[in-house]
């Protein structure tokens, strides 16, 4: 998958991240990892190599020190712009005719009730 571009020959040490740089040497930078400080430290450059770089491939250190590329899986393809329209506001819904309720049945307890509930309240007191 991947093709060398220039043999370098770099042999890594551990504790340094190796990357091509914009001129396209290989630099390297200390790693800041395991929670303690770490000086910021300026990139050192390790080796020229002068790698012109093509849209389309990713540019890497190998595992042998060289560098090497491989073709990405978009292809240098530019992202489709979106352009942001207004917010379409939803369609206006005719108004709904408004049901008709049925007229409540008032329910009237009968007086014969009424007249048991009263007796046991007077009972009560």
């Amino acid at each position: 998958m991947a093709t060398k571009v220039v043999k370098t020959g770099i042999e890594r040490e551990s504790g340094w991240l190796y990357f091509l740089d914009k001129k396209g040497n290989v630099s390297r930078v200390r790693m800041a990892r395991g929670g303690g400080k770490v000086r910021k430290t300026k990139p050192q450059q390790v080796a020229k190599a002068g790698v012109t770089r093509e849209n389309g491939f990713l540019y890497f250190i190998d595992k042998q020190g060289d560098v090497s590329r491989a073709k990405m899986a978009r292809a240098g393809r530019k992202k489709a712009t979106t352009r942001r329209t207004a917010k379409k506001t939803p369609a206006k819904r005719k108004p709904v005719a408004k049901r008709k309720t049925a007229a409540k049945k008032t329910t009237t307890r009968s007086t014969a009730r009424r007249k048991t509930t009263t007796a046991k309240t007077a009972r009560r007191r």
